[in-house]
């Protein structure tokens, strides 16, 4: 099984004929993703990569049955993108776009309140399930079909989790990377939800970074709500405070923000924490009981 995406999602890019969405669209139908079209004004009855390119979102739903769209678009660009696939209906928006302006996510958080759409990112990796389907930019051939699901805000890490699980001889099921950025669209705790509540998940990788509370948040649902074995790394833990790291939602503005606070406050919820993102694949083995 999977969350948010599996072989049936039917998938629309926008900014479609973009040198980063042709490129990016290009390696998920080569992976099997089932790409139905793109997006791009001005080009729509055109074809791109032997799929129809539409003016808007709403052709698109209604010309293909789009349900998950992906969005490439400038960053000037890309609130109005977020939303255009927000009143056309679309299930899963999945905003790979760097450098939107903290203002206009504030204006899109707002917007999706009440609607059916569901927000990965901005800067984000996007979704993965394993032998399925993958909507976004991570690296497929690192993945194997498995029972960890992974939620991260990085996507480097990301791809270091499933490599090591891998190599362990632990495939995934859906690897969820939420973006780096101060206001996302859905967090550590909304996606740890998803994957405790999957039947196939049988543990979750958990990796966040320096900055804001949503690790202590899903640490302490998962010490009421969790029923499997959690592996947790939290990104930073020699990083100042004070000074932004990488992601522009990584700052320590307080003593939880850091890296040793919000591990301290994972172990104590029965979170297997690790020291290096090398120890991930182990630890979960060893979480498992293999």
């Amino acid at each position: 099984m999977s969350v948010l995406i599996n072989k049936d999602s039917r998938i629309i890019v926008q900014g479609f004929t973009g040198t980063e969405g042709t490129f990016h669209a290009g390696q998920m139908i080569e992976y099997g993703s089932n790409v139905v079209g793109g997006v791009t004004p001005g080009k729509g009855g055109q074809t791109h990569l032997d799929r129809p390119v539409f003016n808007s979102v709403s052709d698109a739903v209604k010309k293909a049955q789009a349900n998950v769209s992906i969005i490439f678009v400038p960053p000037a660009f890309a609130a109005d993108a977020i939303m255009e696939a927000t009143d056309a209906g679309i299930e899963l928006i999945v905003c790979i776009t760097e450098g939107i302006p903290t203002k206009d996510m504030i204006n899109v958080k707002e917007y999706l309140k009440g609607k059916k759409s569901r927000l990965i990112g901005p800067n984000c990796p996007g979704v993965m399930t394993a032998g399925e389907c993958k909507v976004g930019i991570m690296p497929a051939f690192i993945f194997s079909k498995g029972t960890i699901g992974i939620v991260s805000k990085s996507g480097t890490l990301t791809y270091e989790a499933v490599d090591q699980l891998t190599k362990a001889g632990l495939g995934q099921t859906t690897a969820i990377g939420i973006g780096g950025d101060p206001i996302i669209g859905t967090t550590t705790k909304e996606a740890v939800e998803l994957l405790m509540a999957d039947p196939e998940t049988e543990g979750i990788i958990m990796i966040g970074e320096i900055g804001g509370g949503m690790e202590a948040e899903a640490a302490r649902w998962i010490k009421e709500h969790g029923t499997k074995p959690v592996v947790g790394f939290i990104a930073g833990q020699t990083a100042p405070k004070g000074r932004r790291m990488g992601h522009a939602g990584a700052i320590v503005g307080g003593k939880d923000d850091t890296a040793a606070a919000k591990m301290q406050i994972m172990r104590e919820c029965g979170i297997h924490v690790v020291e290096s993102p090398a120890d991930l694949g182990v630890t979960m083995l060893k979480a498992l009981g293999r």
